[in-house]
């Protein structure tokens, strides 16, 4: 198929079967990471996106625990899981690999990564997925904003705390900004990515 056939396929696959087309796009995405593994390194990252269609429909996928957390009249609602090697034990060991749960730390695949679905990791790969969790929502008059942010958001506040912290904060900019120095106070020590979207 020619490259032209293969792009207009993909589009229409994305317009017609949106969900099946962006967890494609994760697997396809993780191939071209370990592709490069050699030069990017054998670490991997997690994942959240958010995609609008239309002004209406909001699709959210993730692999990891980068989270999606929207603003619907003041309240908080989790757009994405958790992908905590606990909670997909089983779907590990069927993988050959082993879920450790040492006293004091985390749950950890293979006793070394702290999440179940990763990109990268190739070492660990054949033990990991990166098959995301897609959800979709419609955005309505209601619906504020949505954050998107990295883990070392969520270990120190929870999704109400976030919203809570910027929700008087017109500038998206400014109220990730604000997002980041609030965890960043509260000694969060993992990494900070966020970003954050307001809907009229």
């Amino acid at each position: 198929m020619a490259s032209r056939e293969i792009l207009h396929k993909m589009k229409h696959d994305f317009w017609t079967e949106t969900e099946s087309a962006v967890k494609r796009a994760y697997i396809e995405t993780d191939d071209k990471i370990l592709e490069q593994a050699l030069i990017l390194g054998r670490g991997g990252s997690t994942a959240v996106t958010a995609i609008l269609i239309d002004g209406q429909k909001l699709v959210v996928a993730n692999v990891g625990d980068s989270r999606a957390v929207i603003c619907e009249n003041g309240k908080a609602k989790q757009l994405s899981i958790d992908h905590e090697p606990s909670k997909e034990k089983k779907s590990i060991e069927k993988r050959g690999g082993f879920v450790s749960n040492i006293p004091g730390d985390v749950p950890r695949v293979d006793g070394q990564l702290a999440v179940a679905r990763a990109f990268g990791d190739k070492s660990l790969k054949m033990h990991l997925s990166s098959e995301p969790d897609v959800f979709e929502v419609e955005i309505d008059q209601h619906t504020e904003f949505l954050i998107l942010a990295s883990d070392g958001i969520w270990k120190v506040m929870s999704n109400q705390e976030a919203v809570d912290s910027i929700r008087q904060i017109k500038d998206a900019q400014a109220a990730a900004k604000h997002l980041i120095e609030d965890a960043i106070s509260k000694k969060s020590k993992d990494d900070i990515s966020c970003i954050v979207v307001k809907f009229q």
